[in-house]
């Protein structure tokens, strides 16, 4: 199994971000920002990060079944949600557009157990999957699972496991960062990265859906905790007043200036500040 000591991935010193979609999904404008009406078609991202060390993906996307037959992978989900998510649209189709082979991931950084973040974990078969250990033990416990809306076929692949307690410092050198953002579930983590295209990125996840949610400091209108939430959201607004550029959960006009790969993404155009 690799591990942080794996040889350079990209020959040379260089952390680089590639973006992609996986997919879409389409649900009430009240589920990304409380109090709203109306229907909002998101997109479902995951990043590879390359740095000298190792290979990390950010997120996995949809199960490829969920494009096939919502009912069945989603459950009670599929009541909410609206999938667009066709062929060549998964996590690995997308790593292989990149000439990246799936089982070449060494780390993959779960933000949380939701089904469009995890479900295309066993996809990714060689990595090490590295989780807050407070997400990983919610989802392991029958009730905040089913509270949680987790589903152990997106994650229960036999992966090798790092569970982490907060902050957490992928290869010692500050360039990959987990950042605890607790609230939108029991372990939800963001992550922050220093690429060399200068700046600072933070791949927010669902700690902040839209941009809009951290301009008016809205909450959706489900959250595990609203209080833990609201003062992760406060945490990213301070990382945003530092400089650094933010790409936000599912912001689907912030996703459109976004450069997806096969382009890497640079900070200067990264969800703005």
């Amino acid at each position: 199994m690799n591990r942080n000591d794996t040889p350079r991935t990209n020959g040379s010193d260089a952390v680089r971000i590639f973006a992609f979609t996986c997919g879409w999904l389409t649900g009430d404008l009240g589920g990304f920002v409380d109090g709203e009406s109306g229907r909002l078609k998101v997109p479902v991202p995951a990043f590879l990060i390359e740095h000298p060390r190792g290979r990390v993906l950010f997120d996995s996307g949809l199960h490829p079944d969920a494009g096939v037959d919502p009912v069945a992978r989603l459950g009670r989900l599929s009541h909410f949600f609206e999938v667009d998510y066709g062929a060549g649209q998964d996590v690995a189709a997308r790593l292989e557009a990149l000439d990246v082979a799936a089982d070449r991931i060494d780390l993959l950084v779960l933000s949380h157990l939701h089904f469009d973040h995890a479900g295309g974990c066993g996809l990714i078969p060689r990595a090490r999957v590295v989780v807050q250990r407070r997400e990983w033990e919610a989802g392991a416990d029958a009730d905040l699972a089913a509270a949680n809306a987790f589903d152990a076929r997106d994650y229960r692949h036999g992966h090798d496991l790092l569970l982490v307690d907060g902050e957490h410092d992928l290869f010692g050198d500050g360039r990959v960062v987990c950042v605890p953002t607790f609230g939108h579930t029991p372990g939800h983590q963001s992550l922050r990265v220093r690429p060399d295209s200068g700046g600072e990125v933070v791949l927010c996840a669902d700690a902040c859906y839209l941009r809009r949610n951290l301009d008016e400091m809205r909450l959706p209108s489900v959250v595990y905790d609203r209080e833990k939430m609201l003062a992760s959201l406060q945490a990213l607004g301070a990382l945003r007043a530092g400089g650094a550029a933010m790409i936000y959960g599912h912001d689907p006009q912030v996703w459109r200036s976004v450069p997806q790969a096969p382009l890497a993404l640079l900070a200067s155009v990264a969800g703005g500040r």
